[in-house]
Parts: structure tokens; sequence; C-alpha cells
């Protein structure tokens, strides 16, 4: 069959849409699962409990440097969940979970319009602050209020053996009353992680406010970066 194509902006994206070099920063917090699942109930997508209470929230900068999108930054508020219809738990749900996208800022127009037409992500615009000196850190802002910002030790590189193999994953969004599943593939290379490792603050902005209902800032369970990421993502399935 023909593969899919979409207009945005008067320019057409065959699928899939391919990122081929971008850099990323992230850390993963352990946060109150009945808290997270409150902010996402719109979703109708449950949070995956790894532990008794627990859930898993990931807070991630992209820069897309090349690829069908264009270059921009991205800030992602990511909750893990389970795939619709499990009800697992425990330390092995994480396996199996895959990320809710519930913010996603960024600071590129033609990406918010492929982001929110054709995929149903939670994108707006944005304005970032990239510090690259002695620690890699960034601030986002939206209409001149501050969301987060963050801050990263370095990390130890892994070995490329564990972390070059192209990946399967999946993500999860919701807009305009429909909840949708995306299929993307990634690779990566420069891969650094390390316990902790990540200092955040809030701002004012609503946004803030449903991290901070998180328990946010606190320590990070991990951290890690990636120098070259490489992904692909096909149509979105709309699950209901």
């Amino acid at each position: 069959m023909p593969a899919s194509q979409h207009t945005v902006a008067g320019t057409v994206l065959t699928m899939p849409v391919k990122i081929r070099k971008a850099n990323q920063h992230m850390a993963m917090f352990s946060v109150d699962a009945d808290a997270s699942q409150q902010i996402i109930d719109y979703s109708g997508l449950h949070v995956c409990r790894y532990l008794p209470g627990r859930a898993v929230v990931i807070l991630m900068l992209m820069h897309y440097v090349d690829g069908d999108l264009g270059q921009y930054h991205e800030y992602g508020t990511n909750v893990m969940v389970n795939p619709p219809g499990s009800n697992v738990s425990g330390p092995r749900a994480l396996q199996s979970a895959a990320a809710f996208i519930h913010h996603l800022p960024v600071d590129q127009a033609f990406t918010l319009e492929a982001g929110q037409t054709i995929w149903g992500y939670p994108k707006v615009m944005a304005d970032f602050t990239v510090r690259e000196c002695d620690q890699f850190g960034f601030d986002v802002s939206i209409d001149g209020r501050l969301v987060a910002g963050m801050e990263f030790r370095p990390g130890l590189p892994m070995p490329s053996a564990l972390t070059s193999r192209k990946q399967v994953f999946r993500t999860y969004s919701y807009r305009d009353g429909v909840t949708r599943e995306t299929p993307a593939e990634m690779s990566l290379t420069d891969v650094r992680y390390r316990l902790g490792g990540a200092r955040v603050w809030l701002g004012d902005h609503p946004y803030a406010k449903e991290l901070a209902s998180l328990g946010l800032p606190k320590r990070a369970l991990v951290s890690g970066s990636v120098g070259n990421v490489q992904m692909s993502f096909g149509d979105a399935q709309v699950l209901r």
C-alpha cells in the first residue's frame, strides 16, 4: 500500500516521519501514583504503578537538529502508563509501560502544527533558554511564565552494544476528546546515565503547579543524556 501523507503548512510529509539527528537530556522521578493518575484521568489511561502507590514521570528536553520537522527544542512531561486493557503492577510492569505525553512545549510553529494534527500531541509554543557551560541546563517558559528549569551533571558512558540496537516503542496522546497511540522506532549513540544527577526548579505557570502536585522538585531516580538520537514516527492510531 502507498505510504500515507499529511500536508502541514503547505509541506507534504510522507510517513513515517524521520528524525536523523537529535540530542536528549532526561530525568526519571518516582512520584505519587494517585496524584499522577489525577492529572491524566482525561486520557482514559492508567498510570503504571511500579511500586505500591508510586508511578514514574520523566522530564525531558529534546533538541531536534536534522529531521523532517525541522530544527527545534521540545520539553516533555511523560507519565508512564500501562497499555490499554492492562492493569499489571510491580517492578516488571515498567517493561511493558509506555509514555503518555502530558506536556509538550516546542519553539517552532511547523512542528507544533504537525504534532497537533498528525499525532494529537499537546504541543504549545514556548521559549527555551539552554545553557551548555560547566553543566547542561535549560529553562522553558510559556507566555513569559516559567514552567520549569533543569540542570544535569554528566553521566557515565554506556557500552554501545547495549544502547545502539534499534528500539520499538509507542507513545500515547490525547487531543480534542481522542486518545491516540503512535508507533515509533529509535536508535541511540553516545548514551550516558547516572543515579540522581538532575536538579529541577519550578515556576508559576499552571504546568509548574501540576508538577508540584506530584511532589516535584525532588531527587531524580536516574538521569541521562544521549548525544545522537535517530527516530521514525508512524501514523497515530485512534484508541477511543
